[in-house]
């Protein structure tokens, strides 16, 4: 492929709602390395997605698990905290405006200075271990999203990647995408299937990916040629392990009352960041369900956040200071604040097979939350008998930037050296289309539209349906349409893009479910011949950012973007 003739480094990068990872690799030999040096820690395959600004909010002053969670220091006197900026990119994709979090900074600036700073260890990574590399030039970034992302939404991760300076142009193959459980599929086809005697044609497996944030299922159907298929649309839920965390500060308060721990939150949050991630080191990781197995955890406020200690009420200080200042949490306690999660996560899975008529001969279960050794254990009592293969890759937080990696490799098919991954093609053989795509057309004015739509012309604009929600495509497949031009002397066509959820629709503004996806246009010189000018118009869902093109069937011209949006 000579559009990637120069590339010489690929990176995949997950970045992720609660935490981000990338995985890099050269492409002489596609050895996969997956980064664990990070800002204030060491040894963990991913960091936090979160940002620490100076008071004013201009400028980043600590990126990651540095930005997040602060040790107390009995030494220094105690003073409020400003509060780091996390959770942005849940302002893209599909969720309620309700549940979006509030932020001091626009959600675009957020992600591009994240983007900017991931950015630079990547640049630093790469350029320690292989000289004489232009990152600009000759690395390509894959970058994960979720399944539900629209192009406009992928639009706007295009334009923070550029702002954060990852790529030289706006669009640069050098950046591509593909979602997260098309990456997390290609990883455990590799290096998983293969291992299992699993990698005949028609297997069909689950990816169970259990986040920080949320739980998304996909279903998968190994095809021909390590080809894969989705057998069915993709569920999701927020039941991440972060909401365990949630049920922890639930007891909490129990314990120390609302007004101690609503201080904590706003006063002190990297101290209450800290005194999570205790917990997470101390109970939540080792956590396995055997009773037997369990030590009580007690959890000394004086030590680990003594800061809450001057917001208690005195009822409260009596009775914690009878205790010591000590909080101990059994068994059942523990057990009580992972089973509404789990519970959440069996309902998700029975739910996904039950919609799968065929048999699933494999279970993935990946993810940061896939290695709680509890939910392992509950997923394998409870499937058992239906899925014969459940499965945990090594290292499983860190599959879906290995998957994207490997899916950019398996673009560059003319790498030296890379016979594996020559095998690999492309390897999304099929996708479901999450829209209907299509474009505004005008046409003649007939008893039965609108008469409000009618334009002094005579004519009428109508949504013109290319390729409809639902459709199964195959990589490369192209929708076209035959247009002409509306007037004798037009010298350009302009084609308005939109999509919608919906599955069929007359007009472009006819509700919020239209949206408009972007312009092209194309230049028609020949005005001599009138309207016998023809020119075919074309949508390419090969890739994950779908291509529009036009060609000018008279003279040979053609055009294509990846859409310039109006963000």
């Amino acid at each position: 492929m000579s559009d990637y003739s120069d590339i010489r480094v690929v990176v995949g990068l997950d970045f992720g709602t609660t935490y981000s990872g990338f995985t890099y690799c050269h492409v002489s030999d596609g050895n996969l390395v997956t980064n664990d040096q990070w800002p204030g820690e060491i040894g963990q395959l991913k960091t936090n997605t979160v940002l620490q600004y100076d008071k004013n909010y201009m400028n980043v002053e600590s990126w990651g698990y540095s930005a997040l969670s602060k040790r107390p220091n009995k030494k220094k006197k105690i003073k409020n905290e400003s509060k780091p900026v996390e959770l942005f990119k849940l302002h893209l994709g599909n969720l309620s405006e309700n549940l979006k979090p509030g932020l001091p900074v626009y959600y675009e600036n957020a992600i591009t200075d994240y983007l900017q700073k991931i950015g630079e260890l990547i640049e630093e990574m790469v350029a320690m271990h292989w000289s004489g590399i232009d990152f600009l030039k000759n690395v390509l970034i894959v970058i994960t999203v979720p399944a539900e992302y629209s192009e406009k939404d992928k639009a706007i991760m295009r334009e923070c990647v550029y702002n954060a300076g990852l790529i030289k142009e706006r669009y640069s193959k050098n950046l591509q995408f593909t979602t997260e459980p098309e990456a997390a599929a290609i990883y455990c086809m590799e290096n998983n299937l293969k291992v299992n005697d699993l990698d005949t044609p028609g297997t069909t497996f689950m990816i169970v990916d259990c986040g920080g944030g949320t739980v998304d299922l996909t279903t998968r159907r190994l095809l021909e040629d390590k080809q894969l298929s989705e057998v069915t649309e993709r569920a999701g839920d927020f039941c991440g392990s972060t909401f365990i965390d949630e049920e922890f500060l639930k007891a909490l308060r129990k314990i120390l009352g609302d007004r101690a721990i609503n201080s904590l939150r706003d006063n002190h949050y990297g101290q209450m960041q800290y005194m999570i991630q205790e917990f997470c080191l101390n109970v939540k990781l080792p956590f396995t369900g055997v009773k037997s197995e369990f030590s009580n955890y007690e959890m000394d406020i004086e030590d680990v956040v003594p800061v809450v200690m001057q917001y208690v009420t005195e009822e409260v200080e009596e009775k914690m200071e009878e205790a010591d200042w000590v909080i101990e949490f059994r068994y059942k306690d523990i057990k009580s604040m992972f089973d509404p999660i789990v519970e959440r996560i069996i309902t998700m899975i029975q739910t996904q097979l039950d919609n799968n008529r065929e048999t699933c001969s494999a279970m993935f279960l990946v993810g940061g939350f896939s290695q709680s050794k509890y939910l392992q254990k509950i997923i394998k009592q409870k499937f058992k008998r239906q899925v014969k293969n459940i499965l945990v890759p090594v290292h499983p937080i860190s599959v879906i930037s290995r998957g994207a990696a490997l899916y950019g490799l398996s673009m560059i098919k003319s790498a030296p050296n890379l016979d594996r991954m020559n095998s690999l093609k492309f390897v999304i053989n099929e996708r479901k289309l999450k829209y209907t795509y299509g474009i505004r057309v005008c046409r003649e004015w007939k008893e039965g539209d609108p008469i409000k739509r009618k334009r002094p012309n005579g004519r009428i604009y109508k949504f013109r349906s290319l390729a409809r929600r639902g459709t199964v495509v195959k990589a490369n497949q192209e929708f076209t349409l035959n247009i002409t031009p509306e007037h004798a002397a037009q010298d350009t066509i302009t084609f308005h893009i939109y999509y919608t959820t919906k599955y069929s629709a007359q007009y472009c503004d006819e509700d919020d479910e239209m949206k408009k996806l972007g312009n092209l246009i194309i230049s028609l010189p020949d005005v001599h011949l009138g309207k016998d000018r023809h020119v075919l118009f074309g949508l390419i869902f090969g890739r994950m950012e779908m291509t529009a093109t036009a060609k000018n069937k008279l003279n040979g011209q053609n055009y294509q973007t990846t859409f310039a949006l109006d963000i």
